[in-house]
Parts: C-alpha cells; structure tokens; sequence
C-alpha cells in the first residue's frame, strides 16, 4: 500500500509540478495563471490537453511545439519531475500527518519561486502571503494558538537576522546585497523552523550558491545571482532530514572542540 501511496503523491506532483511552473512564470508579469490556458513560447498557439500531459507529451512531442516545430523549453518537464519526486519524498519522509501538509507547502514554495526567481529574479509577495496564511493556518489547527504565535515570532527574528544582514552586506559592498523577497521569505522560513535552524538555513544556502554563483558571474555579464532557491533548497534539506536544533548545537560544541 505505500507504495501505491508513493505512486500517487508522484503522480499528484508531476501534474502540480506543472501547474507551479505556470503560476512562477506568470504571476511576476501579473499573467491570469488560472483562465487562460497555457501557450507556446514561440508561436504563442494556445496548447491543447494532449500537449500538456506531464513528461509523456514532451517525450512524445520529441521535446518540439506541435504548431511551430520549435523547441520547447525543458524548465516545466523538470519541474514536474522534480515536484513528483518531492511529493513522494514528502509522504515517504512523514506519512498522513499535518507534517506531510507543512511539506507539500515548502515543495511548492521551492517549485514556484525558483522558477520565478531564476526566470526574472522575483519572488512574488503574493506567493509568501499565501505560504504564511497556509503554514500558520495547519500550525493553528495542529499545535494551538499559543504555539503558533511562538513560530510567528521566530518568523520576525528571521525577518529582523536576514534584514541587519541586508544592511552589513549593503555597507561592505556599497550596493545592494539582498533582495527584499530573500527578507520576506526569511520570515516565512522562521514559520516552520526555529531561529537557529533558520541561520543554518543561510549558512547552508550559502555554502550551495558559492560555487553555482561564480559559475554564473563568470558566464554572464549581469552580476545578479537569485538567492531564494537556494535558501528553499537548504529550507526544504532541514526540514525533511528532520534535524533539531539539539543536533546543530552538538555540532557546533564538536566543532569548537575539534579546534
């Protein structure tokens, strides 16, 4: 049965991995993401059902628009696939418990601002106002009143360490360092995680974007690098390794000791 179950949350992914691709290429240039139905990029022909089918219309299409003959753009079919595999992954890390929903949610934030980010270095505010009300609304159904206010202030401790760093790296580097979309969406990580969880959430996004970010900076003249994915991508590793707060302190005393 699980894995039906894992066959199933796959399934739901590819389909929503789809959708999520849609809403973080439309929303930043203000598109109807719902009513208007899904086009080609190159001749602009409205898509049929047959050509939105996830991952079997772009084999069967041989990766090239029915209408135009041009290539489509590979981001949705990778999209949906990686959203499928994080869904299973989702069930398979915490089963049917509001867990599963609070994974489901960060999966979906990380699909939707990764492709706007990467796509026009925007992470809509629309989709971290929908993120807070569902987050705070599954931690107020599961955990009380009370202990979701305790996760809302860790979400503005987020928001007030991502800021004061804003302000550091402004000064160093005499520009703009951070984005405010990389701030906002500090605070809706401080929703799931605790503070200290949080700054290793920075500290690992980080130590992902260096390498991948000198990659960018050498190959392209525009020197902006999109921060939010990465953040996401160490957001989502934390939350699904299931790590405490306890663990990083004994890592942190381990390290002092080493040195």
């Amino acid at each position: 049965m699980n894995i039906l179950y894992l066959i199933i949350f796959f399934l739901i992914g590819l389909c929503m991995g789809s959708f999520y691709t849609v809403v973080g290429l439309r929303l930043p240039k203000h598109e109807d993401f719902i009513a208007n139905r899904s086009y080609c990029d190159h001749c602009h022909h409205e898509l049929s059902f047959f050509d939105m089918i996830p991952i079997f219309s772009y084999i069967f299409l041989r990766g090239k628009c029915r209408y135009c003959n041009k290539k489509i753009d590979n981001i949705s079919t990778f999209m949906e696939v990686f959203t499928g595999i994080l869904f299973a992954l989702s069930y398979y890390a915490f089963g049917f418990s509001y867990q599963l929903y609070i994974a489901l949610g960060i999966v979906s934030m990380l699909v939707i601002i990764s492709v706007s980010d990467i796509s026009y270095y925007i992470i809509p505010d629309e989709v971290l106002i929908f993120f807070t009300g569902y987050f705070l609304i599954i931690y107020t159904l599961n955990i009380g009143v009370i202990n979701t206010f305790v996760n809302i202030l860790s979400g503005v401790i987020m928001f007030a360490i991502m800021y004061t760093i804003m302000l550091l790296g402004n000064f160093i580097f005499k520009k703009e360092s951070l984005g405010g979309g990389d701030i906002k969406l500090m605070f809706v990580i401080g929703l799931v995680l605790t503070p200290l969880l949080g700054l290793f959430v920075i500290f690992i996004g980080s130590l992902i974007a260096l390498p991948i970010s000198l990659i960018i900076l050498c190959k392209q003249k525009k020197k902006i690098i999109p921060f939010g994915p990465f953040l996401l991508i160490a957001f989502a590793f934390i939350y699904f390794t299931k790590i405490d707060s306890k663990t990083i302190l004994d890592m942190m005393k381990s390290l002092m000791i080493m040195f």
